[in-house]
């Protein structure tokens, strides 16, 4: 007999059931998301077909230059929760500022953040991409959303997750009891349960960084990666893999399934920026899926989770994966004060 497995609606009401943490508002916002990324993944398989692949010319906030794909993803998931009853507003990776939810729909106590096309350089050569998102109680308060309201540390989010767009559709999700994996059943349009309670194995061979930046690194990062080229005859006394993919939800998919360090440290470069990676849609979401799956996120000294956000675009450098490796580089930063 073929395994049965439940649906996401199910298993929502299923996990507010069993914690309390999943309420009728939130499981609409969770629905609503993934809805959408059932539609930007439609959007992702056509590729040429649809006429989506290439530049649409314009820079966003970040001052990267806007491909088809992000422009119809972020309308995508704007389109596709606004109308819910359950935000006051969103933030984009795309967008300058915060949209509120407008004044003639239903107002929720919920905001929204997303990067809704993560790995974009890989679009146009078929790469595996994805959409990261962050679900933020609003703080108390009447009026119009504003951008303070987002500005909250990551243990404040309620939910996080991404999907991934590759030879499967799957939707990675915590609500803040454990990690569980969806895959999205072509044929009958439904996100289907297939693997629960994802955990990181504590120790790894594996590291996932932009080698290509090494003469930028500061002594931390080179130490460590010193060390792990070294392999078998240095210090660590084992042979480590490289894998590297250019696409944040690819490299940490591939961690939470069998384990790994991922690193974007700050550099010469970017220091002043605080580094690549955005803190609000990118790094306190997959650190709040790397925490619930038993593994670390830091910025090098500090949680991700933990630092406090200064601004809606604000950048930090990232370390996150399983436990032991995540623990050395963090050390190491330390030691380098």
């Amino acid at each position: 007999m073929a395994e049965m497995f439940i649906s996401l609606t199910q298993f929502l009401i299923e996990e507010d059931r069993r914690s309390g943490t999943v309420p009728a508002d939130l499981k609409q916002l969770i629905e609503a998301v993934a809805q959408a990324c059932k539609s930007i993944g439609t959007a992702v398989g056509k590729g040429a077909l649809a006429g989506v692949l290439g530049v649409q010319g314009d820079v966003n906030v970040q001052g990267e230059v806007q491909k088809k794909l992000d422009v119809i993803s972020n309308d995508i998931l704007i389109h596709a929760t606004q109308w819910c009853g359950c935000l006051s507003g969103v933030a984009s990776e795309e967008m300058e500022t915060v949209l509120p939810v407008p004044a003639d729909k239903p107002q929720g106590k919920y905001l929204l953040l997303f990067d809704p096309l993560d790995g974009s350089s890989n679009i146009d050569v078929n790469v595996s991409i994805g959409t990261i998102f962050s679900i933020l109680k609003r703080p108390e308060g009447e009026g119009e959303v504003t951008e303070k309201d987002f500005l909250q540390n990551g243990r404040n989010q309620v939910a996080a997750g991404y999907a991934i767009y590759g030879p499967q559709t799957q939707l990675v999700l915590t609500t803040g009891n454990g990690v569980n994996a969806f895959t999205l059943d072509r044929a009958e349009g439904i996100w289907k349960l297939t693997v629960r309670d994802i955990k990181i194995p504590e120790q790894t061979a594996e590291y996932a960084i932009n080698a290509s930046n090494q003469r930028h690194w500061f002594a931390p990062v080179s130490r460590y990666f010193e060390e792990v080229q070294a392999g078998a005859e240095g210090v660590r006394g084992k042979n480590f893999n490289m894998r590297w993919v250019a696409a944040m939800v690819s490299d940490i998919h591939r961690i939470l399934n069998r384990g790994g360090i991922f690193m974007y440290p700050a550099d010469a470069r970017n220091v002043k920026n605080g580094g690549r990676i955005r803190l609000m849609y990118e790094a306190n979401p997959m650190s709040m899926l790397v925490e619930q799956a038993g593994g670390a996120a830091t910025n090098g000294l500090i949680p991700l989770m933990d630092v406090k956000p200064e601004k809606l675009h604000m950048r930090v450098p990232v370390f996150l994966g399983s436990k032991e490796e995540v623990e050395l580089i963090t050390r190491y930063h330390h030691e380098a004060k």
